[in-house]
């Protein structure tokens, strides 16, 4: 099924205004994880994108970052701005953690499993998940209850896997090829919310992430159990 056909996005979602990757490494006063690879910045292009994510790129916490199914991160400019407003101070192109920092489209409104054609080099990525903040995060944030604040804005931006290897850079088109039609997105995850929709997901969705089947299982079998009463 194509994202025309699904009728749920259009074909083109918009573009990569920017490709980040870590710049320089954070002590974080943290005795579980020291070192933290938050800060990432804008670098010139292309840049490969393999399996495990963006070459020069690093994760630190490897338990809840990196991996096959958070090879790469993606979070909207828009939404950027917006916290930059409300914040009432300017935030840097990859202060969020981003890898692509994309224009004309929300990821947290994709749908677990679309997948984005991105440039004209062969980079194939596929929806994952949502984005969780963790202490690093609101560490680096420095805003009192960031965390909270963060979940209750419901923008988590999404991860992906790559499905198939290329070269990123800045103005690379991003073209949706496929979205499932169990219709279950990212903030549908993040929020709760949904779970008929992502009960579809369990049953149609293959190769899911264990940490979003988690969720997915918790989030639907709350749903039921409520149902049940």
């Amino acid at each position: 099924m194509t994202a025309e056909t699904a009728g749920m996005r259009p074909a083109t979602s918009g573009t990569v205004a920017a490709v980040c990757v870590v710049h320089t490494l954070h002590e974080t006063g943290l005795r579980r994880n020291p070192v933290t690879a938050i800060d990432k910045r804008p670098v010139d292009g292309p840049v490969h994108v393999g399996e495990l994510g963006l070459t020069g790129d690093r994760q630190c916490d490897t338990a809840n970052h990196g991996g096959v199914f958070k090879a790469v991160y993606a979070f909207s400019q828009d939404e950027s701005r917006r916290w930059g407003s409300e914040l009432d101070r300017e935030l840097p192109v990859g202060w969020f953690g981003e890898n692509l920092h994309v224009a004309g489209f929300s990821p947290t409104d994709a749908v677990i499993g679309e997948r984005w054609r991105v440039g004209d080099g062969g980079l194939l990525l596929e929806v994952t998940g949502p984005r969780t903040p963790c202490r690093t995060f609101a560490i680096r944030s420095e805003e009192d209850d960031w965390a909270t604040r963060f979940v209750a804005r419901g923008d988590c931006g999404a991860y992906l896997k790559v499905i198939s290897e290329g070269p990123v850079a800045s103005g690379d088109r991003i073209v949706v090829e496929h979205v499932p039609s169990h219709g279950a997105t990212v903030r549908d995850l993040f929020t709760g919310q949904g779970h008929e929709r992502v009960a579809a997901m369990l049953e149609q969705q293959a190769d899911i992430a264990p940490s979003v089947a988690d969720k997915a299982h918790r989030l639907v079998g709350r749903a039921r159990k409520g149902e049940s009463r």
